[in-house]
């Protein structure tokens, strides 16, 4: 039986979605912020603070937003301006944010502060099943919800999402017909950059509540892996991300008590996210999905070619030639 409260499944699935969200913008534009992982624990640390002296979480999560937008914005300004490698320089801002998090961060290490409180949707909240997994929930849970829905819906079926998406395919043609790139790379590259420390904050300030050195460490990669195995969509992006939380919880219920609290279960838990990324390198490998495909039954293959055969944008970290 896979006995799970599946309301606190998705509160806890909240912030990562809200980060895929975010970096699947960036991506789908052309950026590739690899500072997630930095962002994130930057943003956490920086949201906890500015509740905390603020006295107001809504304080800390518009900190947060600003941090993770600069943090994207010096990614795209390496890139556009400076013509440096978009890998390059968020490694190191990744390196950066771990540093300076820990850093800024070690007076606030542990203290009480403000969080999120749960917001109950009244009538929605007593429909059978899915009203408690849903709508009993707090802001956090609701804006990641619509946040999928809604860049989902922005990318694939809005005439501004045809753009976002030229600008990552084919931005020399995007130009050609008026596109205004650059900006376009500029303004939806702040916007993911932005989205991702909400998540950040949201650790901080709702799912962990408090600042502790390291608090979101590995959680910006874990993102990254799962914006390649959900196919750059919103929507794969946040099964995907369920798929992974369900998992860690579904280790930490059954093999972990099992296991004694054996500390090979506690190795495997820390190496899910790392062991996460190898599959997800296996699962979009080009020939592996192809064969699979290839050797599926007819009534198989289109559906399992939609499903399996993803590539990421076409222009996806690559310079700009046009001035």
């Amino acid at each position: 039986m896979f006995d799970i409260n599946w309301a606190t499944l998705l509160l806890q699935s909240a912030p990562l979605i809200i980060a895929v969200c975010g970096e699947t913008i960036s991506e789908r534009v052309g950026v590739v912020n690899l500072s997630l992982d930095g962002s994130m624990l930057i943003s956490a640390m920086t949201g906890f603070v500015a509740a905390y002296l603020s006295g107001s979480a809504l304080v800390g999560f518009l900190a947060a937003a600003a941090v993770g937008a600069f943090f994207a914005f010096m990614v795209s300004f390496g890139s556009l301006a400076l013509r440096q490698s978009q890998v390059a320089v968020g490694f190191v801002l990744t390196l950066l944010g771990d540093s300076l998090s820990a850093f800024l961060g070690q007076d606030f290490t542990r203290l009480p502060g403000p969080w999120v409180t749960k917001l109950p949707i009244p009538l929605l909240k007593d429909i059978p099943v899915i009203g408690p997994i849903f709508f009993n929930q707090d802001p956090m849970v609701y804006f990641a919800l619509l946040l999928v829905a809604a860049s989902y819906w922005w990318i694939f079926h809005s005439r501004p999402g045809l753009e976002l998406r030229s600008a990552g395919e084919r931005p020399e043609a995007a130009f050609a017909r008026g596109v205004r790139v650059r900006r376009l790379r500029y303004l939806y590259s702040m916007l993911g950059g932005a989205l991702v420390g909400v998540a950040g904050a949201a650790y901080s300030l709702d799912v962990k509540i408090g600042w502790a050195e390291g608090l979101t460490r590995g959680y910006g990669w874990i993102a990254l892996a799962v914006v390649i195995f959900g196919g750059w969509s919103p929507l794969r992006g946040a099964l995907g991300v369920l798929l992974l939380v369900g998992v860690r919880a579904w280790i930490g219920i059954y093999l972990q008590p099992a296991a004694g609290g054996a500390d090979s279960t506690v190795v495997i838990l820390n190496a899910l996210p790392w062991l996460l990324m190898l599959a997800v390198l296996l699962v979009v490998s080009g020939k592996l999905t192809g064969d699979l495909v290839a050797n599926a039954p007819p009534w198989l293959k289109r559906p399992l070619a939609r499903l399996l055969l993803v590539a990421p944008p076409a222009a996806l970290g690559a310079d700009l030639k046009e001035n």
